[in-house]
């Protein structure tokens, strides 16, 4: 009979317990390695990452933005007093002249107030001539008493002279003389007087005439404003060009400003481009401009540009210098770019899918013969509409990845395929 031994169990005992220490320190040795090893860079599709290459040279800087083609003068003709709408007599699209009626309005009640007014200067007008034939005739009559009265004298004094020369060799009494003398005396006065009077009547017919004519001068305008005010219901384009909006329609009541129709000239075109505030801080009159109008690049110069912001954006005005391509007409839709400044020489690659011009960001650098990319950080400066110039972080023929890597922002290095 065996007897089992208690040695033997023991030495078993701490054998299975060494070798479970052993395997809990072993997994525990794997698990911190594997811990403190880094993540497997991710890879990434060569044909769908977006390079460029970092050059040295000139760099024009630009800024570009959306905009449209309007007309550089435009006339809206508002409507001169209150009527109905009778008839529309052209339509948008059409040229027209400064002369052409576009359109007709009725008002009865400014229509009879313009015959009245007729009536009441025709009425001035007869009573102006009525009074110049009177006053006329009474300067007529006083002419002629002037002129009997100066008949009179002459006789008088041609006798008075005779008898003072028969007098003079004792043929006529000296009672005699003396009174003819009296008489020419007389009549040279009463012919003084008429002729006083005729002067006075004479500043009397233009003082009355005068008045007269101030009513008839009145009552006229007065009615060349009906006149006119009745004229502009017939409603004229003011200006040649095309007609391009008629808000307008038949029977409809407008009152005194309502815009009637819109007329501009379809060939003298300018660009109103949109750009974006922080953009649009270094654009200056006069700089060079071009405006692509799909169908034709035309250069300009900037004219204008918006104080105001709206939506985020400022309004440039380009007036543009060539021959408009076919197809430009107001409204269209224009890409316009506006050159700032030619930079010699600097530092510049193409711009980056994110980064401002003046700040740091993060780039994906091409190494290993394009077969990783690592994380570098570039401090760009100046800025244009595809190229953006670098400062720190990068030498002349370093390749970069411009496209967007935000999907790769928890790796510094990355593999490609």
């Amino acid at each position: 009979m065996d007897i089992p031994r208690k040695i033997s169990i023991r030495r078993r005992f701490l054998r299975r317990l060494f070798y479970t220490l052993a395997s809990l320190l072993a997994i525990l040795l794997i698990t911190l390695g594997l811990s403190r090893l880094k993540p497997a860079a991710p890879s990434v599709e060569w044909s769908t990452l977006w390079p460029d290459t970092v050059k040295r040279g000139p760099m024009v800087r630009q800024v570009r933005g959306l905009g449209t083609l309007v007309p550089e003068e435009i006339r809206w003709i508002p409507a001169a007093n209150e009527g109905r709408i009778e008839r529309i007599l052209v339509l948008p699209g059409k040229e027209v002249k400064a002369d052409t009626v576009l359109l007709e309005l009725s008002n009865p009640e400014m229509e009879l107030a313009a015959l009245n007014a007729e009536w009441q200067l025709k009425g001035a007008e007869a009573q102006y001539t009525d009074l110049r034939v009177r006053l006329e005739s009474q300067r007529l009559d006083q002419q002629a008493a002037t002129a009997r009265v100066q008949a009179e004298y002459h006789q008088a004094k041609l006798k008075a002279d005779r008898n003072a020369l028969l007098a003079k060799d004792g043929l006529y009494p000296d009672v005699d003389l003396k009174l003819s003398q009296v008489t020419a005396e007389e009549l040279s006065n009463r012919y003084a007087l008429e002729q006083k009077r005729l002067d006075i009547s004479s500043e009397f017919i233009e003082a009355q005439l005068a008045v007269q004519k101030t009513t008839v001068e009145q009552l006229r305008a007065v009615y060349q404003l009906k006149r006119s005010q009745v004229d502009s219901l017939h409603v004229r384009a003011g200006v040649d060009g095309v007609l391009q909006q008629l808000p307008i329609q038949v029977g409809q009541r407008v009152t005194p400003g309502t815009n009637l129709a819109r007329v501009a000239d379809p060939t003298r075109l300018k660009a109103e481009i949109k750009i974006t505030e922080t953009q649009a801080k270094d654009i200056q009159i006069g700089q060079p401009a071009t405006v692509d109008t799909r169908n034709g690049i035309i250069p300009g110069r900037v004219i204008r540009i918006d104080p105001s912001v709206q939506n985020g954006t400022r309004t440039v005005d380009v007036v543009l210098k060539g021959d408009l391509p076919l197809g430009a007409v107001p409204d269209l839709t224009v890409d316009g770019t506006v050159e700032l400044e030619h930079l010699d020489d600097v530092l510049y690659v193409g711009r980056p899918a994110f980064g401002q011009e003046k700040t740091t960001v993060s780039l994906f650098k091409v190494v290993d013969e394009r077969r990783s990319a690592v994380r570098v950080q570039v401090k760009l400066g100046r800025s244009s509409v595809n190229f953006i110039e670098i400062l720190e972080g990068l030498k002349v023929g370093d390749q970069v990845i411009l496209s967007d890597m935000s999907a790769w922002d928890a790796y510094d290095r990355i593999r490609l395929n």
